[in-house]
This record gives structure tokens, C-alpha cells and sequence, in this order.
């Protein structure tokens, strides 16, 4: 997979689709068949541009076939935002189009609960047939009954949500039981020959030392690595308390290298300096686009000031320079992985040593 996404990388930095490079949004509101709201730069310093600009491209496709859920988890934005579509889903000539159309090496099947949706397992094998790595984002709550529907490959991975050990998860999803059943759904994909990862949310309640408390819980199942990134503000979410600015984020992830040593982080060495404070990074938020139900998500995973109907539509109408760090008040204090993992796999703000400590974190 790294080798592929690294080849991807360096083919389109060196040929960036042009159809993807103009910015049209200037003006052109009304050929925009959604209202497209966004702040506008934040008051204070000027940003420097982007240095991907003119040279934008996908790395991760965040497809979501369908909203409905088993779960009302706390810090979970989509069951909120998109109540009043909850019950529709993509049809799979819809998900495997969007696929097409952006070319992501990388497809993160997510929701609500992706092994809900009646076609997950063609949509599965219509993404290994255009040799795409997939994460199959799910609570675990239903392994044990749909893993049957799929065969392992090296290129799917079960991406199951652990926000803690049993006491804490269970409360974080509202919902006892929660933890056991993903354990055993985790349990029985490693049995079957799958390979299956975690991912874990920290909030501002978030005990670290009970996070490498659960990863030593996982150790005897040979799991094929951990992603751990800050909470999202969520205006759809009530309970802003749970959340992080900047400043907890640093806090919260001192140390992390330590955990990184030892357990396997789907993190890159960079990300993790930017969690610390140790560096700038800008957010790369094409780099991770969003598909669902409504179109294609501007601008980003998190945040919604409308919907595309194509690929081209949201890559040069979204007025990128608006958002970010320093530009849009909402950006203020997002570190997410979907913003930023983008610019540390394109060696945006590179400094000496990157590179082998990236071929080190690849080769652990």
C-alpha cells in the first residue's frame, strides 16, 4: 500500500489533473445548484497560499454509502447533520462512480455503519477489482454476522472504533455491551485471515495512559495497527465540552512517540510532531474528500457549506483559500488526520531527516 500511494504521489505532483486546478468559484454562484456558506478569512495575520496550489489531487476517499446507524455515539456529528436524509443510502453504481471519477488509491468506507448497507460486499469487490485499499470503518458490532461475505485480502482492512477500554466506550457510544461485541467481532475477523485495525477518538476527558491501556489489551490479537487522532468541534454536536483546542491537543499527545514505539500507529512521524506543536502543517482537505448521499461535501470531512454534484465541481468551486488554520473561525482548532496526514504524506514543510524517518515508520 505505501508503495502504491508513494508512486501515486509522485506521478500526480509531477502531473497534476489540470481539470482539477482551475478555481471557478469566483462569481459563479449561480450555476452552483447548493447555497455554498463559508466565513471567509479569519481577521489577524495573512496566511501564506498553500503550496499545493495549482497541483490538488486525492489521497483518501471518505465514501459514505449510507447514514443510518446502530449506534448514537456522544462526539458523532453525521447522525446529526444528516437526520433528515438518514434513511437514504447510495445506490452501488453511485459509489463505485465517485471511486471512478476521483481516483483515490485509497477508499475509507464510513457512515454511519458501512456493514448496514445492503451492497457492502459488491461494493467491496468492486473496489478491490480497481485494486483500491479499503478501511471498512465500523463500530464491530456486526463482524460476527457479515464477515462471512467477505474474503481477506491485504488491501481491506476492518477499521473498528475504540474510544477506551469497556467502561469508557460503552459510555462513549451509549450503549452497553458495545465493547465486548467489537472485541469479539475483532476476534473473529483476525481468525478468518483479515486484517484489522482501530481507531480511536481523543476527547478533553481522554485518559492517554487508559489509551495505551487498551492498545496492551489488544496486543494479544495481533491487530495491524492503531489510528488515534483528536476530536472534531461538531456544531451539531451539544455536548461541546468533549472537544480540544489547539493548545489541549499539544498537551494531550506529549509522549506520544512513546506509545508510537511500541504499538503500531497508523500515524506518520510527522503528523505526530503536529499534534505535539512541533510543526506547521497547512490542511490538505481535497486531499481527503467526502462522497454521501447529498454529493460531494465542500469543503472538507467536517465541516458542510454545501454539496457538489461532481468531483470537478467541488475541486475548483470550493473556495480553498478561505479555509484553514488562521482563515475560517471553525478551522481554529481542527487537527484531524483528514486535514493534515495529506500534507505530511505530500512533504509539505519537509525538514532534513523526514525522509528517513518516514522509511523507518513504513519499515517497523
Amino acid at each position: 500500500m505505501t508503495v502504491g500511494i508513494a508512486r501515486y504521489i509522485l506521478r500526480n505532483k509531477r502531473k497534476p489533473p489540470p481539470q482539477w486546478q482551475k478555481n471557478s468559484h469566483a462569481g459563479d454562484g449561480a450555476s452552483n445548484p447548493f447555497k455554498v456558506i463559508h466565513l471567509g478569512p479569519a481577521q489577524g495575520a495573512p496566511r501564506a497560499a498553500h503550496p499545493m496550489n495549482g497541483r490538488r489531487f486525492p489521497l483518501v476517499l471518505m465514501l459514505e454509502p449510507l447514514h443510518a446507524c446502530n449506534l448514537t455515539c456522544t462526539g458523532c456529528g453525521r447522525i446529526r447533520e444528516y437526520e433528515s436524509a438518514i434513511t437514504q443510502r447510495l445506490s452501488l453504481e453511485q459509489c463505485l462512480g465517485a471511486v471512478d471519477e476521483c481516483g483515490a488509491p485509497v477508499v475509507s468506507i464510513c457512515g454511519g455503519e458501512p456493514l448496514l448497507y445492503p451492497d457492502i460486499a459488491g461494493l467491496v469487490r468492486g473496489l478491490l477489482q480497481r485494486d483500491k485499499h479499503i478501511y471498512l470503518c465500523t463500530n464491530g458490532m456486526l463482524i460476527r454476522k457479515h464477515y462471512g461475505e467477505f474474503e481477506p485480502d491485504s488491501r481491506l482492512f476492518f477499521n473498528v472504533h475504540l474510544d477506551g477500554l469497556e467502561e469508557t466506550h460503552d459510555r462513549a457510544v451509549e450503549r452497553k455491551g458495545v465493547f465486548q461485541e467489537a472485541i469479539e467481532g475483532i476476534k473473529a475477523a483476525k481468525r478468518a485471515g483479515f486484517k484489522v485495525s482501530t481507531n480511536t477518538t481523543v476527547y478533553r476527558e481522554t485518559d492517554m495512559e487508559e489509551i495505551e491501556a487498551l492498545f496492551r489489551f489488544l496486543e494479544p490479537y495481533r491487530l495491524d495497527g492503531h489510528m488515534l487522532a483528536p476530536a472534531y468541534g461538531y456544531t451539531s454536536v451539544d455536548e461541546q465540552g468533549i472537544f480540544m483546542t489547539r493548545e489541549d491537543v499539544h498537551r494531550k499527545f506529549q509522549g506520544i512517540e512513546r506509545l508510537a514505539q511500541r504499538f503500531r500507529l497508523n500515524a506518520t512521524p510527522v503528523y505526530l510532531d503536529f499534534l505535539q506543536g512541533r510543526r506547521d502543517l497547512p490542511c490538505t482537505a481535497w486531499g481527503n474528500p467526502t462522497y454521501n448521499v447529498m454529493g460531494w461535501k465542500s469543503p472538507c470531512y467536517l465541516i458542510t457549506d454545501g454539496h457538489y454534484g461532481t468531483f470537478e465541481e467541488l475541486m475548483t468551486r470550493t473556495p480553498w483559500e478561505s479555509y484553514g488554520h488562521g482563515r475560517d473561525p471553525r478551522c481554529e482548532h481542527c487537527m484531524m488526520h483528514c486535514g493534515y496526514e495529506p500534507s505530511a504524506a505530500l512533504g509539505i514543510n519537509a525538514r532534513p531527516g523526514d525522509t528517513l524517518r518516514l522509511l523507518r515508520w513504513v519499515l517497523r
